[in-house]
């Protein structure tokens, strides 16, 4: 631009031992300079009031200011406003792509994929080798779960210019399609490119715990920890594997951590309480359960953890209450159906206990412990003939080993020689 020679300003910068000659900028883009350095150096009010100002002396045809502001708005949560900032700027200027791009996350953070991806197809024509574009197209793609349309956007979006955030969504696509070696090689790839990477290495411990690969599984989030002692993700999965081990004492360790950088996860205070369930402390249990609740009311499991323990202490309405809201949240998930099932028998309502089992059966045939409750409910109801058929079955899943190892306890076998007695059976052979 041309320089305007009867300008002559110093701008002193506190953070220095000397002066800053701003740009000899004619009108409207004069202060373009000193908005730009106090906005990165977050003096955000000192920013608006330039912003301001420019925009009163040239009544608004600045582009930058206009941006400036929508970006400062943003950050405020305020979306609506932004966007129509943004938006007068693409009128001064339509072939840039930056202000396109913002257009496009406001209508993305405001809900509206759709829309955001035309933006986004309009900012691909002016600049079609630009990562951001295909990596936002590849998040709209995953909320309105077109997930092979999401998955390619994000690959393209690392063939222009690798990042770790490209891996991390397209990981979870992968595993949105049930393909989770796929998920697995993506992970492998980006610690290649990033090793150092806690959330590249937390993703792929939480893939190998999913995967039954325990001590894989603790590798990588041992690594993680090692490089981000903060990261609460890891934590809480480190956490995990101790507590499914029996270790509650060197996991509680571990939740306190977590604690203090995150003390509103309501994944932690489930966490925290199961801990406390297995200690057998059931007050405190039951108060940082009822905390995650508070936390996340939606969240499945923790209104199934509820339920677990208002039924091991013989309160059958609270625990049929927590059951019911756990399968509305997720019925898919037949334990939750089991349980409600036990529940129900106790509260003597043997013809919704027996819906209950059934579905839960549909769910997972192989859950011994769900068919030797519904033979107990079946026996004590007097249903004998259908409470052999599920002994016959239990037997059946014993033999194969299938779904019965982690039940068998001496209170599981209490059980069923029990259920044997009363229907005349034999079990030595199942001993």
């Amino acid at each position: 631009m041309p320089a305007d020679d009867t300008h002559e300003e110093k701008y002193d910068d506190n953070n220095s031992t000397g002066t800053i000659d701003p740009p000899q900028w004619p009108g409207r883009d004069r202060l373009n300079w000193l908005i730009y350095l106090t906005f990165v150096r977050r003096d955000f009010k000192e920013c608006m009031s330039l912003i301001e100002q420019q925009l009163r002396a040239h009544r608004g045809l600045c582009e930058y200011p206009l941006y400036a502001k929508g970006l400062l708005l943003r950050m405020e949560g305020k979306i609506a406003d932004s966007l129509l900032l943004f938006q007068a700027a693409i009128c001064l200027n339509p072939d840039s792509s930056t202000y396109l791009k913002q257009v496009g996350r406001c209508f993305y953070l405001l809900g509206k994929h759709k829309a955001a991806l035309g933006v986004y197809d309009q900012a691909e024509k002016l600049c079609s080798e630009d990562w951001e574009v295909w990596h936002n197209k590849g998040l709209c793609y995953t909320y309105l779960r077109h997930n092979d349309a999401a998955a390619a956007a994000y690959e393209q979006a690392n063939s222009i210019c690798r990042h770790d955030a490209t891996f991390l969504q397209l990981g979870r696509v992968l595993q949105l399609k049930g393909d989770a070696a796929a998920a697995v090689a993506v992970y492998e790839e980006a610690l290649e490119f990033s090793p150092e990477s806690s959330e590249l290495l937390t993703a792929l411990g939480l893939l190998h715990l999913g995967a039954g690969r325990g001590a894989q599984a603790f590798d990588c989030l041992g690594s993680a920890l090692t490089h981000d002692a903060r990261n609460v993700r890891a934590i809480l999965a480190a956490g995990s594997v101790m507590q499914d081990n029996d270790d509650m004492d060197v996991a509680l360790v571990k939740y306190r951590v977590a604690a203090v950088h995150a003390p509103n996860s309501a994944q932690l205070w489930n966490n925290v309480g199961m801990c406390f369930y297995g200690k057998g402390k059931l007050v405190a249990a039951v108060a940082c359960l009822k905390r995650a609740q508070y936390l996340d009311p939606f969240a499945w499991k923790v209104n199934f953890n509820l339920g677990l323990i208002h039924l091991g202490t013989q309160q059958y309405a609270s625990a049929f209450h927590y059951f019911s809201a756990a399968i509305n949240m997720n019925p898919a998930h037949a334990r939750s159906y089991a349980h409600l099932g036990v529940a129900l028998s106790r509260l003597d309502d043997f013809d919704n206990a027996c819906a209950a089992y059934d579905k839960a059966l549909e769910l997972d045939g192989g859950d011994a412990t769900t068919v030797l409750n519904y033979a107990i409910a079946l026996c004590a109801n007097d249903e004998p003939e259908r409470a052999r058929a599920l002994y016959e079955r239990l037997t059946r899943l014993m033999e194969d080993g299938a779904g019965y190892a982690e039940e068998r306890d001496a209170d599981v076998i209490a059980q069923m020689l029990a259920l044997q007695r009363t229907l005349g059976l034999g079990l030595e052979a199942h001993q």
